[in-house]
């Protein structure tokens, strides 16, 4: 079927939109972390969202699975092709137009295949933001985001993707077009079929353009990088924090000091800005008004600092006092993956619990995970702020990377015994993908996990969209 479909598909698309010599496609068969390579029959690289539904078409009718694939940046999996050589990978690369900013209703229309850097860009360059902001933002592509629900770090304050999205263009699985690309912040007409496809993990269509909500532009930035005695300190903070100023705090990022030992080790260039801790948080705050502004806010957050720390709250802290000195903060948050996968194999937790749990998580997992393999680097940061920790695990430092991931099933059960207990979920940003899909039984069964597939049976009658990912075989 390979040589026929694949001529098909360079008949309406053109050779250069067809991808399939090994070397062309071997970029788009692996995931980020390598955890899974799959074996794609071609890659197709539609430039248009008539040749996006074309390619749909043809693979429906060929019975061939599709797997929309952005930036290729899922933690869990969840654009990696099977290794069977049956699945035609879409990647929506070519679809990168800005097609329209509104100033007065304040969106931005955009086409999947930009990055989302790409598109804060052209937000700030008319004077708005675009608040989501993630670690691979450099290289995840809209589409993707969306399709995953992304998070990051001023979640906080603005909420995930999904709260950023008023319309979508979307190819169904017929190969038909789905125009919603509504400015509406009010449409009351029946289902919101938006929110179906954010966070459908590519499983009900390809998202091939979006309407996002955009927000008043920001003149001025300030950061704090603090060392606290304690993860109880922080929640302490945090509320200080919001009873102060709770529209300007955009980001609250936590550290361990086992993680961020790993970014200072593994990542050149990176300094500890303050004392040794076994604790740090990342503060962001913002301010949409003049210099004036901006002054004030980095006096006040210096003054409740002060105020922080003479009670005990704060060991220590450093406020940015330049652009270059926050991003060089905020530089020692982002970098935690991939110091982490320099220092070894590694099995991610990308978790959630009530905030007010997350001291008792972090506590409470620890000392589980060491009694399970004494010497386990346990490396927690993540999104505090709305109760999503990336409590990871790193392979003690004398043990062999496969023999460590090989318990990744019993390492991921002891973390998720301890957030099942706290009321939490095993999945906060990054998706169910493939990675996680034998916990859904588990966590979503009964009505909730038959509602799920009624739902893709629905829209994705014969299942070409993306198979094996969210749902658990059978």
């Amino acid at each position: 079927m390979a040589g026929p479909l694949a001529a098909r598909l360079r008949a309406a698309l053109g050779d250069g939109a067809v991808l399939s010599d090994p070397s062309d496609i071997a970029g788009y068969a692996e995931d980020w972390r390598h955890l899974y390579r799959g074996q794609p029959l071609a890659v197709v690289r539609p430039s248009t969202v008539e040749q996006t539904a074309a390619t749909v078409r043809i693979c429906a009718g060929a019975g061939a699975p599709v797997v929309p694939q952005g930036g290729n940046t899922s933690m869990v999996g969840g654009a990696t092709p099977s290794g069977d050589g049956t699945a035609v990978v879409l990647s929506l690369e070519r679809l990168r137009a800005i097609r329209a900013i509104d100033l007065v209703a304040m969106t931005m229309t955009v086409e999947a295949g930009l990055t989302l850097r790409q598109a804060q860009e052209a937000a700030e360059a008319a004077g708005l933001l675009l608040p989501l902001s993630i670690g691979s933002e450099g290289s995840a592509q809209i589409g993707g985001v969306l399709a995953t629900n992304a998070g990051g770090n001023n979640t906080l304050r603005f909420g995930n993707a999904r709260e950023m999205v008023l319309g979508l263009e979307v190819v169904l699985a017929d190969g038909t077009v789905w125009d919603g690309l509504r400015q509406l912040h009010k449409d009351n007409t029946g289902y919101s079929l938006r929110q179906l496809f954010v966070g459908s993990e590519g499983t009900l269509g390809v998202i091939t353009a979006a309407v996002l909500r955009l927000q008043p532009g920001v003149t001025g930035r300030i950061a704090a990088f603090c060392a606290l005695p304690s993860v109880d300190a922080a929640l302490v903070l945090l509320n200080r924090l919001r009873a102060w100023d709770a529209a300007g705090l955009h980001a609250f990022e936590y550290m361990s000091g086992q993680s961020l030992d790993l970014v200072l080790r593994h990542i050149e260039g990176a300094q500890r800005p303050v004392a040794g801790s076994d604790h740090y948080v990342l503060i962001e705050l913002a301010t949409g008004g003049d210099a004036a502004a901006l002054a004030g806010l980095e006096s006040g957050l210096e003054g409740l600092l002060a105020a922080a720390m003479e009670e005990g709250a704060i060991a220590d802290a450093a406020l940015s006092r330049s652009e270059a000195q926050r991003l060089a903060f905020r530089r020692l948050r982002e970098e935690h993956s991939e110091a982490q996968k320099r220092a070894g194999a590694s099995i991610k937790n990308d978790v959630s619990v009530p905030i007010a749990a997350i001291p008792e998580l972090l506590r409470a997992a620890e000392a589980a995970c060491i009694a399970a393999v004494p010497g386990i680097r346990v490396a927690p940061f993540g999104h505090l702020g709305d109760g999503n920790i990336h409590l990871n695990l790193v392979q003690p430092e004398a043990a062999e990377a496969a023999g460590f991931l090989a318990r990744s099933d019993e390492l991921m059960h002891v973390v998720n015994t301890v957030v099942r207990d706290l009321g939490g979920s095993f999945s906060a940003e990054h998706g169910v993908g493939r990675l996680k899909t034998g916990l859904m039984e588990e966590w979503r069964g009964g009505p909730e996990l038959r509602l799920m597939r009624a739902i893709k049976a629905a829209i994705d009658p014969a299942g070409i969209f993306n198979p094996g990912v969210i749902f658990p075989p059978g």
